[in-house]
């Protein structure tokens, strides 16, 4: 066929433009090696292109290709620096879309690096045109690339060891307003919902250092208040410092400061970039702090299924990178995600081996080796009455953090975190009893309020708040028919 890769060394560099197939990016009949970082892209070709040589372009322009035969290719390993687009399959219930395998050798990218993985896999290829559409739904790392990571500064585990914290979700609260308060005031805020019984208060993902509220003054405040709270409670407490800034320099100063006020966290925002993350997770090594992620702007390029990056393959960079928290989603709260899907991005942040789980949208098996777990964290429009749900969903090994069902409590902040605390432990109780929380948990939560006034006020003002919105972001995929 014409389409067929052209080995003959003097046809294949002869001046001019083959097809990619041609220049041999796509190979059927490639079988990946253990060693073989392994994507699955999402693509939509154009009109009138061939689905085949589509996923060659993305295996070229993901690698080593570019629009003409280049003679230099002789000059390298060039079989080995291509990637190899090796089986393209519909996407069930997607008419003109593709789910494209494509296979990349290990030497292709700098050991221990994101910010190089990335630039090539989703470097220029998502503007190239003969694909309307293309999206990097997952990706299987290799253990031997995994092992070039340190991943997570302090891990789950060895956190809930410094924690004292053990057989329950911890909880968490966002401050609100966002913007706007004085230091002073925010660190009241800190201070009441620490004291209600939170594990942890937290700054949002756009405070820094505007002129309300510089800082160092923030800062100041907040350990002050957590200082306080652990004082009256007994208990380990921390604030999540954002110590996100304009340049490393900055961020740096921020995260020294936090550590020498005795701080046991800090946080920085998914938009610093992979270089930054990393930078600030061999920080938190060195100087034993947990670093919590903000995935603040995630959803421009995660939220649309056909195009863009799935926030499962943001997750696995992530933990990779050195995340110790990272927001995942609630499923049944105010922001976007399917509850399977969700499921996904919780099992990618906690496997020691993730299985395939097309569900929820794992479609490899992945080996994470020693790499420490991430602790998922459920924030965004959930409050106390949805505690028996954010349970059974996602089990122990959660931050449950509810901003507004803690703030906007009617009674103040203190009574919002006692109704959160409450809640929890009531579910928790119950479940350990053997108790169908799913479907008993409103009568649960109920009969908990009875001995409990801030509970009942919290279930009086949200027990029916909810946000069912058709999600975008579902797995595809078919269930093969079983003969009778």
């Amino acid at each position: 066929m014409a389409d067929q890769q052209i080995t003959d060394a003097k046809k294949r560099y002869s001046a001019g433009v083959l097809k990619y197939r041609q220049m041999g990016y796509w190979m059927p009949d490639y079988v990946p090696k253990d060693t073989d970082t392994i994507c699955l892209f999402r693509i939509t070709p154009q009109e009138g292109v061939d689905p085949e040589e589509a996923a060659a372009a993305v295996a070229g322009e993901s690698s080593t290709a570019t629009w003409t035969v280049v003679w230099t290719d002789r000059l390298t390993a060039c079989d080995s620096y291509r990637a190899k687009a090796f089986r393209v399959e519909p996407v069930p219930n997607n008419p003109g879309q593709y789910f494209a395998y494509v296979a990349y050798d290990l030497i292709l990218f700098e050991e221990g690096s994101i910010a190089n993985m990335t630039a090539s896999l989703i470097g220029n290829v998502f503007s190239f045109k003969p694909l309307k559409a293309a999206r990097l739904e997952d990706i299987r790392i290799p253990v031997a690339y995994v092992k070039t990571f340190k991943g997570p500064p302090t891990g789950l585990v060895a956190e809930r060891e410094r924690l004292d914290k053990f057989g329950r979700p911890l909880l968490g609260a966002t401050t609100k307003p966002k913007l706007g308060l004085s230091a002073r005031n925010y660190g009241r805020v800190i201070y009441e919902g620490l004291k209600g019984g939170l594990d942890f208060m937290k700054d949002d993902e756009n405070i820094n250092s505007q002129p309300f509220m510089h800082w160092r003054d923030r800062f100041l405040y907040v350990m002050d208040a957590v200082n306080k709270a652990q004082a009256v409670t007994g208990e380990v407490k921390g604030s999540y410092l954002n110590i996100t800034a304009g340049t490393m320099e900055a961020m740096y100063e921020r995260a020294e400061f936090a550590r020498e006020l005795g701080s046991v966290v800090v946080m920085v925002d998914l938009v610093i970039g992979w270089t930054a993350i990393q930078s600030m997770a061999e920080w938190c090594r060195r100087n034993d702090m947990v670093m919590h992620m903000h995935r603040a702007g995630h959803g421009t390029y995660t939220r649309q299924k056909n195009h863009g990056v799935s926030f499962r393959v943001i997750a696995k960079w992530l933990r990779l990178a050195g995340c110790d928290h990272l927001h995942t989603g609630t499923a049944v709260g105010k922001l976007e995600g399917d509850p399977l899907t969700v499921q996904g991005y919780y099992n990618v942040c906690r496997d020691s081996y993730t299985k395939i789980d097309l569900p929820r949208g794992l479609y490899f098996d992945m080996d994470w080796a020693d790499t420490k777990k991430v602790m998922p964290v459920a924030s965004g429009g959930i409050h106390a009455g949805q505690m028996h749900q954010l349970l059974e969903l996602f089990g122990d090994d959660v931050i449950l953090q509810f901003g507004g069902g803690t703030i906007g409590h009617p009674q103040g902040i203190q009574a919002g975190a006692v109704a959160n605390r409450v809640a929890l432990e009531s579910m928790v109780k119950a479940r350990n009893e053997g108790r169908d929380i799913l479907q008993e948990g409103p009568d649960i939560l109920r009969r908990a309020a009875q001995t409990c006034g801030p509970l009942r006020a919290a279930l009086d003002t949200w027990g029916d708040i909810s946000f069912n919105y058709q999600s975008t972001d579902s797995s595809d995929y078919a269930v093969t028919p079983v003969a009778a």
